[in-house]
């Protein structure tokens, strides 16, 4: 029996494939944007996180009109789009806002339940998109809202980080209820993670 070559997964990634990944990498880079913010307090950082997040939207959207171009798609390479829009569009605008000043009981709450919903989406659009397509090789609609329309949250938090509206000056200020404090702003990820989870049908182009 012969064995595997070295790297033998690293030689079966298609093209798109490595368009995906940047994808994460973005994602990635954009939490660790958001951890040096929490550790300098710079908010060139925040920035930084949310310029990452439309570039991770941009390689998101070329490895699937590369892997159609190409006409090369694989399982693992669905998996590996819905576990990189998990980081960009999912945990990286949820940091982003705990960053910026979603701190505290009822935020949290909110935030988790929002990455919930963008995970619970992803995976629902995996096992229905057979049957989403239609006998065809293309999904002609979603199911909720797409996990990249988070891309709207981040540009809302890069407004508020560029008026200055950071921590408790976040727009529409802080409430206190039993002892716990919410930010009203961040109803706006409740709202997202619920369209996300609905059965709205929006058409795919």
């Amino acid at each position: 029996m012969s064995r595997p070559k070295p790297f033998s997964m690293i030689r079966e990634f298609h093209l798109a494939d490595w368009f995906t990944l940047a994808n994460a990498f973005c994602g990635v880079g954009a939490l660790f944007s958001v951890m040096s913010y929490l550790q300098t307090r710079e908010v060139l950082h925040i920035y930084f996180a949310c310029a990452l997040i439309p570039l991770a939207l941009v390689f998101d959207v070329l490895d699937g009109r590369i892997a159609r171009w190409r006409q090369r798609s694989s399982a693992m390479g669905r998996e590996l789009d819905s576990l990189a829009d998990v980081i960009s569009f999912g945990v990286a605008p949820a940091a982003i806002a705990y960053g910026c000043g979603m701190q505290g009981l009822y935020d949290r709450v909110v935030l988790v339940f929002f990455v919930a919903c963008g995970v619970s989406r992803l995976a629902r659009y995996n096992v229905t998109a057979e049957k989403l397509s239609e006998g065809g090789d293309k999904v002609k609609y979603f199911e909720g809202t797409p996990i990249p329309t988070s891309l709207l949250l981040v540009m809302v938090l890069a407004a508020a980080a560029w008026q200055g509206a950071l921590g408790d000056q976040l727009w529409f200020g802080v409430v206190e209820i039993a002892g716990f404090k919410l930010h009203p702003l961040v109803l706006l990820f409740a709202l997202s993670g619920s369209l996300m989870v609905s059965r709205i049908r929006i058409p795919k182009f």
